[in-house]
């Protein structure tokens, strides 16, 4: 019987980390992988990385970690870059450092297309990405970077692209859960029935964070080595209609306020993905409904929110 690659995963703390070590088994990676926590590391600190990956001895990297909130990225790009770029220089160094012989799959984000004619919707990997603020550039950077050492240190790197996902236990900054979020404190009678949100008129491309991970997984399998893929659904949601929907799901009315602070400069009004590409190498399909993403958020927040003053 073969014996599960040690698979190191940074991030873990973060949201797609949780909802991994959280599912671990029902996504079937401990059919393949046996799952190595990071501990304590500070990938800005190659000392710390280093530590890291002598403790833990990994035969294969799925490499989340990162600063991955847009608006924080404007005001502290230099932090953005220092985890982003620089934590994987760290981390490919290290591993180099230690005779690493395995894949690494490097979690990038479909922000680096930035703004993308409606023409030439859904967007492939082929396009040029022209990324447009400090997070988006700091992925494109770091994507190049680990495509420099497949070339020229012949290591084993596969590139994701995930476009937007969701799901239950993401932080309320993100959009679809701060709605989740507002409309259980409305249901909880912690807050008036008034919904605050950035521009509505723009259309997102959402996967459940299962199917992401899903995606990954199949990635660490069978991804084609130096290659980019995209993580995405392929359905073009307004944002509007699912504020609208999550309301109903939640058995609330409220008024909607635009908030000024929401909104970003330099916005995408429309983006779709295709995933053709990760379809074809791989088999994965998108299999989990939006709504039934909507809905875990909601338990999860009428969850939190229940315990909470």
């Amino acid at each position: 019987m073969t014996q599960p690659v040690r698979l190191l995963v940074t991030g873990l703390s973060g949201f797609v980390g949780r909802a991994l070590s959280e599912q671990w088994q029902a996504l079937g990676f401990n059919r393949n992988f046996e799952l190595v926590a990071p501990g304590s590391v500070e990938l800005q600190d190659s000392a710390s990385v280093q530590r890291m990956v002598e403790r833990t001895r990994p035969q294969a990297v799925l490499h989340l970690a990162a600063q991955s909130f847009v608006p924080a990225a404007f005001h502290h790009p230099g932090h953005t870059f220092d985890v982003n770029l620089k934590g994987t220089l760290h981390l490919l160094q290290s591993l180099q450092r230690q005779g690493f012989s395995g894949r690494l799959l490097f979690v990038s984000s479909a922000d680096v297309y930035g703004a993308v004619p409606e023409s030439q919707l859904p967007v492939a990997e082929t396009h040029l990405p022209e990324p447009r603020n400090p997070y988006a550039v700091s992925k494109l950077a770091a994507e190049a970077l680990c495509r420099q050492w497949f070339f020229s240190e012949g290591m084993d790197i596969v590139v994701a692209r995930p476009f937007n996902h969701v799901g239950a236990g993401q932080d309320h900054r993100f959009v679809l859960s701060g709605f989740a979020r507002q409309a259980v404190r409305i249901q909880l009678g912690k807050e008036p029935a008034r919904i605050e949100v950035g521009n509505l008129d723009v259309t997102r491309d959402f996967t459940a964070v299962e199917d992401v991970l899903a995606a990954y997984h199949q990635l660490l399998l069978h991804g084609r080595s130096g290659e980019v893929y995209n993580v995405s659904s392929g359905v073009e949601q307004r944002l509007s209609a699912l504020l609208h929907q999550t309301l109903s799901l939640a058995g609330v009315e409220a008024e909607i306020v635009i908030d000024p602070a929401r909104l970003r400069p330099n916005e995408q009004l429309r983006m779709r993905g295709s995933a053709e590409r990760l379809q074809g190498h791989t088999g994965w399909q998108p299999r989990i409904p939006l709504e039934q993403s909507l809905q875990a958020m909601l338990a999860w927040w009428h969850q939190k929110e229940s315990l909470e003053p």
